[in-house]
């Protein structure tokens, strides 16, 4: 293995420290780093191996409640009496800081004290003020929980923060030939992300600088992976060169190094092997079979009638659906069924007049891929049209109002992995949004205003739109119309062709208008099957009869405005039938057990409907 693909951080970290006197360490802190060598240890020691090799005297650990470790109690206690200023001495009197913050020798020796942070900070401003005391790295870890919300600090807190930036402005530049190659002081803020700590100290500060620690790159994980190869309980061999390895490597994409232990963990405490895709599915979800691995032949081949149960009148569009969900399966192209990717499993456009079916094709597909509609979940583009409504689907910042609540979208996903994200109306949303589509779409992750890292890689994400609805005619030609109408708007009025690149024109459905009487008879029948259940479920009514129920609907969708498609429909039904229905109910609310059991034949009189029991 090159170690050169191994922890690059550390080169710069090395770097950074010789030049600087303060450095925000943040990112993967809380995990297990491979070292230069190649050897798997805690952050913390790697931490320490590093600055030692650099030539610092100490290492002193402090947070807010464990206090000071990783020094002994008389270098300790010499650095406290040091770092007074002998004009503030008198001679014979012992230094003390006050009541609140006195050492106890005692707790040194264990290895922790505790100390307050303005305590701390004293002793760590005075050694590095003064060029002639031993070089100390002076490391806060968990440094953002020493401040409350960035932008709104208590008076405590400001006084911490002036305190650390007169340290780190009054700091001299060691520039001597004996001196110059020699490290400074330092102070070191370790945090998972940097943007946790107050801006007033790092931003514009030539003095700061500020290193990621990112998660473990591909050789990193397949190192792991192969250290860990006897451990692992699985069906095939982990071996260099396998594919296995290969199928691992990339399935562990956005793990740290400990989470890969605890795969090897997972894997022992099964009674059996696990197939590779299985293990992982069940340490990041809890279930050993995925959604994904259940869409067989067998289930695909049959996809277009099963959509066509639901959706009428858009054979055009399903079969188009078909083709993407073949191609998927069959692993030719991008949006491949793979453990290779990282990317949705699918995405599709869905571009047509109102009411025509789109939302509920949406919906049909959650329900086949997923045997649940309610794993399609929607969002209303219309409401995400000003410039920061990106804050809402990932989370706002730390110290902004809804930082605690999170993401719409991001929590969403997290909650339920397997689903389909139906982002409706696309067009209404604000350009701003559209760089996170492209992220998601590229990467198949986002990170949220937490700095958690959110994979998108079991979603299958949906757009609808109406782009041209307004100026296309039904007509032969109405398909390829709206097809060009959606390249027009991303190339011509929003300049972003790469999201359209993204997705991909074949990805592009065009839905059909609803002006055969036929379709919309054969929607109206189909919105029959919900009110006769519910008519069983709440009434105890066996069944709904018409005297002829192809002339009823008829009769209904005669009155319906085509322009406005399916979902006329179902305003003519409310209108027709489900308003004078309901009233027939009430009206014989005082006989409800007349009902029990018992069919409700409906009368037709013209374009009016009438009803009794059977």
């Amino acid at each position: 293995m090159n170690k050169h693909k191994l922890s690059e951080w550390i080169e710069d970290l090395s770097r950074q420290a010789k030049l600087r006197r303060g450095i925000v360490i943040s990112g993967n802190v809380n995990n297990s780093v491979f070292t230069q060598e190649g050897t798997q240890q805690p952050f913390k020691l790697v931490l320490n191996t590093t600055f030692e090799r650099l030539g610092f005297k100490h290492v002193i650990h402090y947070s807010r409640v464990g206090g000071i470790c990783g020094i002994s109690p008389e270098d300790w206690n010499e650095l406290q009496q040091s770092s007074t200023p002998p004009s503030e001495l008198v001679e014979g009197d012992d230094y003390d800081f006050d009541d609140e913050s006195e050492v106890d020798q005692q707790q040194v020796q264990t290895g922790q004290t505790e100390l307050t942070p303005q305590d701390f900070f004293t002793v760590a401003q005075r050694v590095m003020l003064n060029p002639h005391f031993p070089k100390v790295a002076f490391v806060i870890d968990w440094s953002n929980l020493l401040f409350g919300q960035v932008n709104a600090l208590s008076e405590q807190e400001r006084g911490w923060l002036a305190q650390l930036l007169h340290n780190l402005r009054d700091s001299a530049d060691e520039m001597s030939r004996v001196e110059i190659d020699k490290v400074q002081s330092l102070m070191v803020f370790v945090c998972e992300g940097a943007n946790q700590l107050p801006p007033q100290l790092t931003v514009g500060n030539p003095q700061f600088a500020e290193i990621v620690v990112p998660l473990p790159n591909r050789a990193e994980r397949q190192q792991a992976i192969l250290g860990l190869a006897p451990t692992f309980n699985l069906e095939g061999s982990l071996t260099v060169g396998s594919r296995l390895l290969e199928d691992f490597v990339d399935l562990t994409d956005s793990l740290t190094l400990r989470e890969i232990n605890q795969l090897a963990r997972l894997s022992r405490h099964q009674q059996e092997a696990l197939s590779l895709e299985a293990l992982v599915s069940l340490y990041r979800y809890g279930k050993k079979e995925s959604p994904w691995e259940q869409l067989n032949y067998d289930k695909l081949k049959d996809v277009e009638g099963t959509l066509n149960q639901r959706v009428k009148g858009q054979e055009e569009a399903i079969k188009l659906v078909r083709k993407v969900l073949v191609r998927a399966f069959t692993g030719l192209s991008g949006l491949q069924h793979s453990a290779k990717s990282r990317m949705p499993k699918g995405a599709l456009f869905f571009v047509g007049p109102t009411g025509v079916g789109k939302t509920e094709l949406a919906k049909s597909l959650a329900s086949f891929l997923f045997g649940d509609e309610d794993a399609c979940m929607r969002f209303d583009m219309s409401e995400f049209n000003h410039e920061h409504a990106d804050q809402r689907l990932v989370g706002a910042p730390p110290g902004y109002v809804g930082y605690e609540e999170g993401g719409q979208l991001t929590n969403a996903v997290k909650k339920r992995p397997f689903s389909l994200l139906l982002f409706d109306e696309i067009e209404k949303a604000h350009p701003r949004i559209l760089d996170k589509f492209l992220q998601i779409l590229e990467d198949g992750r986002l990170t949220d205003g937490k700095g958690e890292t959110v994979n998108f890689a079991d979603t299958f994400i949906v757009f609808t739109s109406n782009i041209g609805a307004s100026e296309i005619e039904p007509s032969e030609q109405a398909l390829e119309q709206f097809k060009s109408h959606v390249t027009k708007h991303f190339v011509q009025e929003l300049k972003r062709p790469e999201l359209l690149g993204r997705i991909g024109e074949a990805n592009i459905v065009p839905f059909n208008f609803m002006t055969d009487l036929d379709f919309l008879v054969a929607i109206a029948k189909a919105k029959l099957e919900p009110l006769k259940i519910r008519l069983k479920e709440k009434w105890g009514i066996s069944d709904l009869i018409f005297d002829n129920e192809t002339k009823a609907l008829t009769t209904i969708v005669a009155q319906v405005d085509k322009t406005a498609g399916g979902r006329g429909v179902l305003n003519a039904m409310v209108s027709a039938l489900f308003d004078p229905l309901a009233e027939f109910l009430f009206e014989n609310i005082s006989d409800f057990s007349d009902f029990n059991g018992r069919p409700i034949r409906v009368v037709q009189a013209g374009k009016a409907f009438d009803f009794e029991v059977d």
